[in-house]
């Protein structure tokens, strides 16, 4: 995969200053990070690598849990005052919003998110966090602490070289919506929740 830095600018937010970066995949795909630091305490980095969740994210859908783990490490980073995030370009798990609506419309009818994707064709999860771990490796990062539930995202970075020296869960409420989303992922997915 080749990845390249295209633009960075001040970034105010709710949760604090930040820079954002900008970073493009020879395919198109569009990642972002935002940046409080890159030298965290005892070497390790916090980090959060979230996957773009436009139905979560920004229409604040209640049938997943993205917004809040978003909002729970932005916050983190403000505490602690240091700190990256990422947001990297793939949405539905991997599968593209169309999918995703798609995915949404047999969970209607009674599927779990699993059981919709493998219907659909796809696999469980398709995500990728190659394009993480080279931004990571731009702002010479290699150890971190990784904000997340899911263990696959783990393994994942560790394979491409980023040493993942401790996990903080991102803890959120669940709704009456979310609630088999969250437990199809805690079971079926293994996510620590």
């Amino acid at each position: 995969m080749k990845l390249k830095k295209k633009a960075d600018a001040f970034f105010p937010t709710r949760f604090g200053n930040f820079r954002v970066f900008a970073f493009v995949e020879k395919g198109g795909k569009e990642h972002i990070a935002l940046i409080r630091c890159t030298h965290g305490r005892h070497g390790t980095v916090p980090v959060r690598v979230h996957s773009r969740c436009l139905t979560g994210d920004t229409l604040t859908s209640l049938r997943c849990d993205c917004r809040d783990q978003l909002e729970a490490a932005l916050r983190y980073l403000e505490r602690n005052k240091c700190g990256i995030l990422i947001y990297l370009d793939q949405e539905g798990r991997g599968i593209g919003l169309t999918n995703k609506i798609k995915a949404y419309a047999l969970q209607d009818k009674g599927m779990d998110t699993i059981e919709a994707n493998v219907h659909l064709g796809f696999g469980e999860d398709l995500r990728d966090y190659e394009a993480a771990a080279q931004i990571l490796k731009y702002f010479k990062v290699n150890d971190i602490a990784l904000l997340t539930n899911n263990p696959k995202k783990i393994k994942d970075l560790e394979r491409h070289g980023i040493r993942v020296a401790e996990r903080i869960p991102l803890v959120t409420k669940p709704n009456r919506y979310n609630r088999k989303y969250l437990e199809t992922k805690r079971k079926k997915m293994k996510h620590l929740l």
